[in-house]
Protein backbone atom coordinates (compact mmCIF):
# COMPACT_ATOMS: atom_id res chain seq x y z
CA UNK A 1 0.00 0.00 0.00
CA UNK A 2 1.27 3.33 -0.76
CA UNK A 3 1.23 6.34 0.47
CA UNK A 4 -1.22 7.63 -2.04
CA UNK A 5 -3.52 4.55 -1.22
CA UNK A 6 -6.70 5.73 0.43
CA UNK A 7 -7.42 3.63 3.81
CA UNK A 8 -10.42 1.74 3.67
CA UNK A 9 -12.71 3.54 6.27
CA UNK A 10 -13.48 1.04 9.18
CA UNK A 11 -17.53 0.86 8.27
CA UNK A 12 -16.50 -1.28 5.30
CA UNK A 13 -14.29 -3.71 7.72
CA UNK A 14 -17.16 -5.58 7.75
CA UNK A 15 -15.44 -8.72 10.02
CA UNK A 16 -14.94 -6.05 12.57
CA UNK A 17 -18.40 -4.22 12.07
CA UNK A 18 -19.88 -8.02 12.33
CA UNK A 19 -18.35 -8.69 15.47
CA UNK A 20 -19.31 -5.34 17.00
CA UNK A 21 -22.65 -5.85 16.31
CA UNK A 22 -22.63 -9.40 17.26
CA UNK A 23 -21.24 -7.89 20.62
CA UNK A 24 -24.50 -5.29 21.01
CA UNK A 25 -26.82 -7.55 20.10
CA UNK A 26 -25.93 -10.28 22.65
CA UNK A 27 -25.34 -7.56 25.79
CA UNK A 28 -28.64 -6.01 24.82
CA UNK A 29 -30.60 -9.40 24.46
CA UNK A 30 -28.87 -10.69 28.16
CA UNK A 31 -29.77 -7.14 29.69
CA UNK A 32 -33.45 -7.59 28.12
CA UNK A 33 -33.91 -11.27 29.61
CA UNK A 34 -32.53 -9.96 33.08
CA UNK A 35 -34.82 -7.02 33.25
CA UNK A 36 -37.66 -9.47 32.25
CA UNK A 37 -36.91 -12.25 34.38
CA UNK A 38 -35.73 -11.40 37.64
CA UNK A 39 -36.68 -8.45 39.54
CA UNK A 40 -34.46 -5.60 40.80
CA UNK A 41 -31.46 -7.43 43.20
CA UNK A 42 -33.17 -10.95 42.49
CA UNK A 43 -30.32 -13.39 41.95
CA UNK A 44 -30.66 -16.71 40.12
CA UNK A 45 -29.26 -19.17 41.87
CA UNK A 46 -30.08 -17.58 44.72
CA UNK A 47 -26.86 -18.33 46.33
CA UNK A 48 -23.25 -19.44 45.10
CA UNK A 49 -20.28 -18.61 43.47
CA UNK A 50 -21.51 -17.55 40.13
CA UNK A 51 -24.98 -16.02 40.02
CA UNK A 52 -26.95 -13.90 37.78
CA UNK A 53 -28.38 -10.90 39.58
CA UNK A 54 -30.16 -8.20 38.14
CA UNK A 55 -28.76 -4.38 39.32
CA UNK A 56 -27.63 -1.64 37.60
CA UNK A 57 -24.97 1.26 38.14
CA UNK A 58 -24.81 5.18 36.88
CA UNK A 59 -21.13 4.81 37.13
CA UNK A 60 -18.83 2.56 34.19
CA UNK A 61 -17.44 -0.53 33.84
CA UNK A 62 -17.46 -2.89 37.35
CA UNK A 63 -19.30 0.52 39.59
CA UNK A 64 -16.77 2.92 39.56
CA UNK A 65 -17.57 6.62 39.34
CA UNK A 66 -21.30 6.41 40.10
CA UNK A 67 -23.98 8.94 39.62
CA UNK A 68 -22.06 10.40 36.31
CA UNK A 69 -24.21 9.02 33.55
CA UNK A 70 -23.88 12.32 31.86
CA UNK A 71 -20.44 12.78 31.52
CA UNK A 72 -20.16 8.83 31.01
CA UNK A 73 -21.81 9.14 27.90
CA UNK A 74 -19.65 11.88 26.52
CA UNK A 75 -16.94 9.43 27.52
CA UNK A 76 -18.39 6.74 25.69
CA UNK A 77 -18.61 8.62 22.58
CA UNK A 78 -15.16 10.17 22.82
CA UNK A 79 -13.86 6.76 23.42
CA UNK A 80 -15.78 4.87 20.52
CA UNK A 81 -14.15 7.92 18.18
CA UNK A 82 -10.60 7.19 19.32
CA UNK A 83 -11.17 3.70 18.76
CA UNK A 84 -12.19 4.41 15.17
CA UNK A 85 -9.18 7.08 14.59
CA UNK A 86 -6.91 3.82 15.86
CA UNK A 87 -8.21 1.83 13.52
CA UNK A 88 -7.69 4.82 10.72
CA UNK A 89 -3.56 5.27 12.20
CA UNK A 90 -2.75 1.81 10.53
CA UNK A 91 -2.39 0.83 6.96
CA UNK A 92 -3.25 -2.38 7.03
CA UNK A 93 -5.06 -3.06 10.23
CA UNK A 94 -4.40 -6.82 11.89
CA UNK A 95 -7.09 -9.16 12.72
CA UNK A 96 -5.92 -8.61 16.47
CA UNK A 97 -6.42 -4.95 16.35
CA UNK A 98 -9.63 -5.60 14.02
CA UNK A 99 -10.71 -7.95 16.74
CA UNK A 100 -9.99 -5.48 19.85
CA UNK A 101 -11.78 -2.96 18.41
CA UNK A 102 -14.70 -4.86 17.45
CA UNK A 103 -14.89 -5.93 21.01
CA UNK A 104 -14.84 -2.19 22.65
CA UNK A 105 -16.70 -0.89 20.26
CA UNK A 106 -19.55 -3.16 20.20
CA UNK A 107 -19.36 -3.33 24.15
CA UNK A 108 -18.84 0.73 24.34
CA UNK A 109 -22.20 0.91 22.07
CA UNK A 110 -24.41 -1.30 24.45
CA UNK A 111 -23.41 0.24 27.41
CA UNK A 112 -24.02 3.78 25.35
CA UNK A 113 -27.27 2.70 24.74
CA UNK A 114 -28.21 1.81 28.34
CA UNK A 115 -27.17 5.19 29.63
CA UNK A 116 -29.14 7.11 27.22
CA UNK A 117 -32.52 5.26 27.14
CA UNK A 118 -32.41 4.24 30.70
CA UNK A 119 -30.05 6.65 32.35
CA UNK A 120 -28.05 3.64 33.71
CA UNK A 121 -26.79 0.57 32.77
CA UNK A 122 -27.67 -3.13 33.87
CA UNK A 123 -25.39 -5.71 35.21
CA UNK A 124 -26.28 -9.02 36.12
CA UNK A 125 -23.12 -11.06 35.82
CA UNK A 126 -22.36 -11.79 39.62
CA UNK A 127 -19.10 -13.67 40.35
CA UNK A 128 -17.74 -13.93 43.97
CA UNK A 129 -16.82 -10.92 45.45
CA UNK A 130 -15.78 -9.49 41.95
CA UNK A 131 -18.51 -6.21 41.03
CA UNK A 132 -21.28 -7.40 38.85
CA UNK A 133 -20.77 -6.71 35.68
CA UNK A 134 -22.44 -7.52 31.81
CA UNK A 135 -21.40 -8.66 28.64
CA UNK A 136 -20.25 -5.52 27.21
CA UNK A 137 -17.72 -4.87 30.00
CA UNK A 138 -16.64 -8.13 29.61
CA UNK A 139 -16.26 -7.00 25.85
CA UNK A 140 -14.52 -4.26 26.63
CA UNK A 141 -11.75 -5.24 28.72
CA UNK A 142 -10.82 -7.79 26.69
CA UNK A 143 -10.23 -5.65 24.03
CA UNK A 144 -8.34 -3.44 26.07
CA UNK A 145 -6.03 -6.52 27.11
CA UNK A 146 -5.92 -7.08 23.22
CA UNK A 147 -4.89 -3.67 22.70
CA UNK A 148 -2.02 -3.51 24.95
CA UNK A 149 -0.84 -6.65 23.84
CA UNK A 150 -0.87 -5.54 20.34
CA UNK A 151 1.25 -1.81 21.42
CA UNK A 152 3.26 -2.78 23.92
CA UNK A 153 4.47 -6.40 23.12
CA UNK A 154 3.63 -6.98 19.46
CA UNK A 155 5.26 -3.79 18.24
CA UNK A 156 8.00 -4.45 20.79
CA UNK A 157 9.01 -7.96 18.93
CA UNK A 158 8.87 -6.53 15.62
CA UNK A 159 11.03 -3.73 16.54
CA UNK A 160 13.67 -5.84 17.76
CA UNK A 161 13.60 -7.97 14.05
CA UNK A 162 16.55 -6.98 12.68
CA UNK A 163 15.93 -9.00 9.72
CA UNK A 164 16.18 -7.27 5.84
CA UNK A 165 13.34 -5.28 4.57
CA UNK A 166 11.60 -6.17 1.93
CA UNK A 167 12.18 -4.72 -1.43
CA UNK A 168 9.16 -4.19 -2.05
CA UNK A 169 7.81 -2.97 1.72
CA UNK A 170 4.41 -3.51 0.20
CA UNK A 171 2.69 -6.43 -1.57
CA UNK A 172 2.61 -6.49 -5.17
CA UNK A 173 -0.87 -8.66 -5.16
CA UNK A 174 -3.35 -6.83 -2.59
CA UNK A 175 -0.81 -3.95 -0.81
CA UNK A 176 -0.67 -5.65 2.08
CA UNK A 177 2.35 -4.95 4.47
CA UNK A 178 5.34 -7.27 3.73
CA UNK A 179 6.94 -8.66 6.92
CA UNK A 180 9.99 -11.18 7.46
CA UNK A 181 9.94 -14.25 7.81
CA UNK A 182 12.96 -16.98 7.73
CA UNK A 183 14.18 -16.86 4.38
CA UNK A 184 12.39 -14.04 3.22
CA UNK A 185 9.00 -11.77 3.51
CA UNK A 186 5.24 -12.91 3.31
CA UNK A 187 2.24 -10.66 3.09
CA UNK A 188 0.15 -10.45 6.30
CA UNK A 189 -2.65 -10.06 4.02
CA UNK A 190 -3.04 -12.23 1.16
CA UNK A 191 0.22 -14.45 2.43
CA UNK A 192 2.01 -14.08 -0.76
CA UNK A 193 5.89 -14.50 -0.25
CA UNK A 194 8.58 -13.03 -1.59
CA UNK A 195 11.97 -15.24 -1.10
CA UNK A 196 15.45 -13.74 -0.51
CA UNK A 197 17.71 -14.29 -3.81
CA UNK A 198 21.12 -15.92 -3.33
CA UNK A 199 23.96 -13.29 -3.41
CA UNK A 200 26.02 -15.76 -4.77
CA UNK A 201 23.92 -16.45 -8.36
Amino acid sequence: MSADTPRVPIYKDFVLIQLAVLIFLIDQFTKFLVRDLLLYRESFPATGFFRFTHTFNTGSAFGIFQDQNTPLILVSIIGIAILVMIYRSQRVPTGLLRLSLGLQIGGALGNLLDRMRLGHVTDFVDVGDWPVFNVADASIITGLVILAYIFLIAESDVKKDTGPTSGYGWCPVCEGEMRTVMDGWRCSTCGVKERLLDSTL
